[in-house]
């Protein structure tokens, strides 16, 4: 059976409380913005922003329920995600719920992904693509019976929760690195040579005038970049870029690839090989560093690349490749420390930049041997748990993506 969209789908607009009242921000609200789930994940648990129950009374914000959809509509329009919680979101999204006994929220979030380009055909605008409400009276929904989109959905969501279940492993994986780190690095509580935490036991403390601080005795100090190599990613025109068909082709990854501490392989753009160095491809286990952006808050970001295809990095962004202990480096360019003194040094008003300079120059402090061999030790094991778990999602990403243009149109039912 055909329908309209609109006609089966409660369609919610967002809003945005005033940015010059600060009673507005900073609530325990999450306020969600295109780029918090513009990503291959099918679910979106919080926001980069916050705002208080003032601000959404005071705003056309609404809550969206757990469960439903939210779609950006300008700019980077069609990406799509579900709500693990209630949540507030902006006016460039539209929050979406299937009705009831027409149309399962499960089920839409699957036609959507599905039938995103009829949705981008639709969009309108001359600078940034939109979509707006009669875009939704313009899409004509097949639909099967409630129970055969139950069936549908619960079987891709089998291939979701699972992907779900990973990346939920891999966050308390990088928790525990970060935390390890916190507490031997920063507390200096690592363990003495009778297993005991080292400062709260007494450790001798030493006084260091580059840090400024004390820290333990017979521990060094030293530049970033005594420790690491730093490469600046290529740069390309418009004209050099093709599609992900062409022969040759390699993906590279931008600036807005990694949001959070993620490295996301979706909406990369496509090189030639010849438009590339070898010198400008990441390999496994390196980091990618933002160092260049519109925002002071995605300036500096980094990730480490789990993945073990050849992949490129634009211009915005520079690789850092530890030469030895790549998990403590790894693991200090993620700690508070570094985002502190990478915030010091950005510059520019509109456009916020980090030369080269700015990550070699930074101090670092040097640990014995002893604890950093205990530490890599310790660390690299859950690497390469995380690693393996997001090699595994991009399997599980293809099948699911594979699977359901087929049984969007029936080729493949599911009993």
């Amino acid at each position: 059976m055909s329908e309209k969209l609109s006609d089966v789908v409660t369609i919610i607009s967002g809003g945005t409380p005033k940015t010059s009242v600060k009673e507005f921000w900073d609530g325990d609200i999450d306020w969600l913005a295109v780029a918090d789930f513009n990503s291959s994940n099918r679910y979106v648990s919080s926001a980069s922003k916050k705002i208080t129950e003032l601000g959404l009374n005071n705003s056309n914000t609404k809550m969206l329920e757990k469960g439903d959809l939210i779609i950006s509509a300008r700019g980077t329009v069609g990406a799509i995600a579900q709500l693990t919680k209630p949540m507030a979101f902006n006016q460039s999204c539209f929050g979406l719920r299937g009705k009831k006994n027409k149309l399962e929220t499960d089920y839409l979030y699957y036609w959507l992904k599905n039938y995103v380009d009829v949705l981008l055909n639709k969009s309108q605008g001359s600078v940034f693509n939109t979509i707006n409400l009669s875009t939704f009276d313009d899409i004509k929904i097949e639909l099967p019976t409630i129970a055969d989109q139950c069936k549908i959905s619960n079987f891709l969501t089998l291939l979701d929760d699972k992907i779900q279940i990973n990346n939920q492993i891999n966050q308390e994986l990088e928790a525990m690195a970060k935390t390890l780190y916190d507490y031997w690095f920063v507390q200096f509580d690592f363990p003495d040579q009778n297993g005991k935490p080292y400062k709260s036991s007494g450790g001798k403390m030493v006084y260091n005038p580059e840090l400024k601080r004390e820290i333990p005795e017979g521990w060094g100090v030293e530049k970033l970049g005594e420790l690491i190599e730093l490469e600046r990613g290529v740069t390309y025109a418009k004209s050099d870029i093709v599609e992900k068909t062409t022969k040759d082709a390699i993906g590279v990854l931008r600036a807005t690839n990694i949001t959070g501490n993620v490295m996301d392989l979706n909406d990369l753009v496509y090189l030639t090989k010849d438009k590339i160095n070898n010198k400008q491809i990441i390999k496994q286990n390196e980091t990618l560093i933002v160092m260049s952006s519109g925002s002071k808050e995605h300036l500096g970001k980094n990730a480490i690349n789990y993945y073990e295809e050849v992949i490129g990095f634009g211009a915005f962004c520079s690789k850092i490749v530890p030469q030895k202990y790549s998990a403590f480096i790894n693991t200090f360019l993620q700690s508070s420390e570094f985002k502190g003194y990478l915030l010091k040094q950005s510059m520019g008003t509109n456009i916020n930049n980090l030369t080269n300079s700015d990550i070699l120059d930074c101090r670092i402090i040097l640990p014995k041997e002893e604890i950093l061999d205990k530490f890599e030790n310790m660390v690299e094991k859950n690497i390469k748990l995380i690693s393996n778990n997001y090699i595994q999602n991009q399997e599980l990403t293809h099948l699911r993506d594979w699977l359901l243009p087929m049984l969007m149109n029936g080729q493949v039912k599911v009993e």
